[in-house]
């Protein structure tokens, strides 16, 4: 029986971390604020806690009704896995940043609230649900993300993810955030800082995501009438 625990116990380890490694890649290939380590290591945390709760704390008699040496009396195999869903809560708060009106890292902070109940489910020997909710999740992640630039857009075209720098006049920098706020979506990445050679000039960075490399014809034709742009450099950063 101590044989078997053992085993059961390592494979439940080992499935929380193949299950957090694959929730963890989508995120890292995406070049999201939390990767590889932090998803492989919530899961297994989640994992070892169930475990703990479960496990480490015995009653009176195990299963043979044999006395056992330091036993509390008492057993609630929930009492420690409970605290997982409120102490995930932290580390996704961690994840969630806002850069004025805009606010990133939701989706990264539900992908650790998850990975810690796939944890849960391993650590608890549920390998279906473990297995399923991590397909289900990585689905999620990719899938809908095309389904979101494919289908959703009313131009029907797939939408890619652009970084534009932009050198400007420091006069200018707010009305170019402003601009480009209310017409492209999802941006991050906003940053402007003045130039050492040149303090009234400055360097403005940011990334987001249009329907057509054509688009920035007409942003940039906008922008020009708005603001005094002494370049603009766009890459385009999938596809």
């Amino acid at each position: 029986m101590e044989s078997f625990f053992n085993v059961e116990c390592l494979i439940r380890l080992f499935l929380a971390l193949a299950m957090g490694f694959s929730l963890g890649l989508e995120r890292e290939l995406t070049n999201k604020y939390a990767g590889l380590r932090t998803h492989i290591l919530v899961c297994l945390g989640a994992c070892i806690f169930t475990l703990l709760s479960i496990y480490g704390f015995p009653t009176f008699a195990d299963g043979d009704n044999v006395v056992i040496n330091n036993a509390t009396g008492i057993r609630d195999t929930s009492r420690v896995a409970a605290q997982i869903v409120t102490g995930i809560g932290f580390i996704g708060a961690g994840t969630v940043l806002r850069n004025g009106p805009m606010v990133f890292g939701l989706t990264t902070a539900a992908t650790l609230w998850i990975a810690a109940s796939i944890g849960m489910a391993c650590g608890a020997g549920m390998y279906d649900v473990a297995l399923v909710a991590t397909l289900m999740s990585v689905a999620v992640l990719t899938l809908i993300r095309v389904f979101e630039r494919r289908i959703l857009p009313s131009s029907g075209k797939q939408v890619k993810r652009y970084k534009v720098v932009i050198y400007l006049n420091n006069d200018d920098v707010e009305k170019v955030y402003e601009f480009l706020t209310g017409n492209v979506d999802n941006m991050t990445d906003f940053s402007s800082k003045k130039l050492l050679e040149n303090p009234e000039k400055s360097k403005l960075s940011s990334t987001f995501e249009l329907a057509n490399k054509k688009m920035m014809n007409e942003i940039y034709n906008k922008l020009s009438a708005i603001a005094e742009l002494d370049s603009i450099n766009l890459q385009e950063l999938n596809g």
